[in-house]
């Protein structure tokens, strides 16, 4: 199976139940009155960061995940189950958008996020009862289902990042320095996916990963860049290939470094030590290296030759990122700015109210009744619907329709207080 680090997926939670509509019915029991349960709520779909999970190429396999639905209400006050919630297992490292940007940063096993919630569900008439009203012969239904688009992002979670051009021997030092076996070839890009070993010994042992290699204007895009750059963002340490045996290693450093600091200005801060490749090619290797700025270890992966003093050097280095570097911690973004509602003109005349607090109240209002169209007129014009329509041109007559009811836009009269739209 391919190794899959980027997928969409259209995500839809679980519709609510529909609250029952019910009077007790009882031999020789006149007026019961209202039983009806509640319906359930439906269920929400979330991410959660598992251990032994390594990619998204099972999400990427099914993109349309769907929680279950809520129960209806049934008589007798008996509500109706709640759907249960679909978990997506993700690997660490995983990173949510929407339409909208960012939405969660998940590491860490257990750390989750809900991107898709489930329908609340509807009150059934037993719990819809007032002093005026004693009988209710109506019951909510159930809140609809959110369905969102998401794109999910895998960014390796790494002690140890190994960075460098293609053909400049990472594959190589990973399978020397770890246990790993990756594809190794005399020819450029050979890795494709990020590959990931474990070096050191017991309560010192630090994940290696070797990164797909970088070209120049790989920060721009070039050759996959952003999809590779990224990869390194988590590592906490990173370790620059550079291939002893090229036309010219300083200009290779040179570009490698670049390339890291215009992707992200923190990579050029982050611990990092300079590895010499295939010095076994070069006649006077130490003298090459030598020429190369910053601290270089020169290593010959065929030999074994410095491979010994990296690995001491690299646990080091991952000590000192783990210190510099604090845990990243899972992060959803709950966006306190995003709106409300949204007013949007139809094609056909006329104005589109959504938005899930709007729409559930209308779901909730008896528009048979006087009383609860005032209330729902109260908190309408509360939440700014009607200054919102009047600013963007309504006018008196046009109609406004939410959650498939049309209303009838009256303004006030009064400019500082505008009037709510009501019933048709």
């Amino acid at each position: 199976m391919a190794f899959v680090d980027e997928c969409t997926l259209y995500v839809t939670s679980g519709r609510g139940g529909d609250g029952s509509v019910s009077m007790h019915s009882e031999p020789y029991k006149a007026r019961g009155g209202p039983d009806g349960g509640s319906g359930g709520n439906g269920g929400s779909v979330i991410l959660e960061v598992t251990a032994g999970i390594h990619d998204l190429s099972w999400l990427a396999e099914h993109p349309h995940p769907r929680a279950a639905n809520g129960a209806n209400g049934r008589s007798t006050r008996r509500d109706g189950a709640s759907g249960k919630d679909l978990i997506l297992p993700v690997p660490d490292g995983t990173v949510v958008f929407d339409d909208e940007g960012f939405v969660a940063d998940l590491t860490g096993v257990g750390s989750r996020a809900v991107v898709a919630a489930g329908g609340r569900g509807g009150r059934g008439n037993s719990l819809l009862t007032s002093s005026r009203n004693r009988a209710p012969k109506f019951a909510e239904p159930g809140e609809s289902a959110e369905v969102r688009t998401i794109v999910l992002e895998l960014r390796t979670v790494a002690d140890v990042g190994l960075v460098g051009l293609p053909n400049a021997g990472k594959s190589t030092l990973l399978s020397r320095l770890t246990a790993a076996k990756p594809k190794i070839a005399d020819y450029p890009f050979t890795t494709l996916t990020p590959n990931l070993g474990v070096a050191g010994m017991d309560a010192d042992r630090f994940v290696v990963a070797d990164v797909p290699g970088l070209i120049e204007g790989a920060a721009e895009g070039k050759g996959l860049g952003h999809r590779f750059l990224r990869h390194v963002v988590r590592c906490r340490a990173l370790v620059l290939v550079v291939d002893l045996s090229a036309p010219d290693p300083s200009a290779d450093l040179a570009v490698l470094r670049a390339e890291l600091a215009a992707y992200d200005e923190t990579l050029a801060a982050r611990p990092a030590v300079v590895a010499g490749t295939k010095a076994d090619l070069v006649e006077d290797a130490r003298a090459v290296a030598a020429a190369l700025e910053g601290e270089v270890v020169v290593v010959s992966s065929m030999t074994g030759d410095g491979v010994d003093e990296l690995l001491e050097r690299l646990g080091l280095l991952a000590q000192e990122g783990a210190t510099i570097e604090a845990e990243y911690q899972p992060t959803v973004v709950l966006r306190p700015g995003r709106p409300r509602f949204i007013v949007a003109r139809r094609a056909n005349g006329g104005w589109e109210v959504s938005g899930r607090s709007v729409e559930r109240w209308i779901q909730e209002t008896d528009l048979e009744d006087d009383r609860e169209v005032a209330q729902l007129q109260t908190r309408l014009k509360k939440e700014g619907v009607d200054r919102k329509l009047a600013a963007l041109g309504a006018r008196a007559g046009d109609d406004v329709h939410i959650k498939g009811r049309v209303f009838e836009f009256v303004p006030d009269t009064d400019p500082a207080a505008p009037s709510e739209p009501v019933d048709a």
